[in-house]
């Protein structure tokens, strides 16, 4: 008998089957097996003719009555697949969020590039959205948290960023003044510390080349020219009158 949480095996001997294996696009015939994945908890292999043909919840074949024994139409088949590409979508994306943060719009074009169909692609990320595992939010502070103090990133270039990676201009701003804020950080102390601790690592090259690649350095995190300029010559005038 199935029970909700832990539907029954077959007694038939394992197959060499991969559980992991892209889902077929049409299935019918007699369920053979219900296997449990063998890495992933309350994941289950649906085995129709001696073959493992999808992965799905056990929520799924108890509210599908599937059983060993008992036979896949062509209507339950295509409800069985279904099923077993959205939860291959969902278990994609919550393993690359377990990798590291994502925005919805990074995660969306990621399951699209592997492959998945634009619907399930959409059915994982609000799912994740629900159940608050991907917030825009709360990655456009850890991204800024991470950026301007560890990079030393320009409120300019923190707002490129998080715009690229498909955060709305509000939250970016929002997100980016209330880590400015917690933080205490002025940005031209952040611009200035940033210019010393690199200053410092071109410190043996030809002082003409460790200025052309400072200027690019700051630059490159947003900072204006003018601001550039400023921190730029006090660096030098201060190399200058240490000999």
């Amino acid at each position: 008998m199935f029970s909700r949480t832990k539907p029954s095996y077959t007694p038939e001997p394992p197959t060499r089957d991969d559980p992991d294996a892209p889902v077929p696009r049409f299935v019918s015939g007699k369920i053979t097996a219900l296997r449990e994945h063998p890495r992933k908890p309350g994941r289950y292999a649906v085995h129709v003719d001696g073959k493992a043909v999808a992965t799905v919840n056990a929520s799924f074949i108890h509210d599908a009555k599937l059983k060993i024994g008992s036979e896949l139409d062509e209507a339950m088949g295509d409800r069985l697949l279904l099923a077993a590409r959205k939860l291959d979508a969902f278990d994609r994306a919550a393993a690359a969020l377990g990798r590291r943060a994502r925005s919805a719009h990074e995660l969306e074009r990621w399951l699209l590039q592997r492959g998945f169909e634009q619907a399930d692609v959409a059915d994982a990320v609000s799912r994740l959205t629900e159940i608050g595992a991907l917030d825009d939010s709360q990655f456009a502070r850890a991204f800024t948290r991470s950026k301007a103090l560890t990079k030393g990133m320009s409120r300019r270039r923190l707002q490129q960023e998080l715009s690229r990676r498909g955060v709305t201009r509000e939250m970016a701003d929002a997100a980016i003044a209330d880590v400015m804020d917690e933080e205490s950080v002025d940005e031209r102390a952040l611009l200035e510390a940033t210019a010393r601790k690199k200053w410092g690592v071109l410190k043996g090259l030809d002082p003409d080349a460790a200025k052309r690649r400072l200027y690019g350095f700051l630059a490159r995190r947003g900072y204006s020219g003018e601001d550039v300029a400023v921190i730029v010559r006090k660096l030098i005038a201060e190399r200058e009158v240490e000999g």
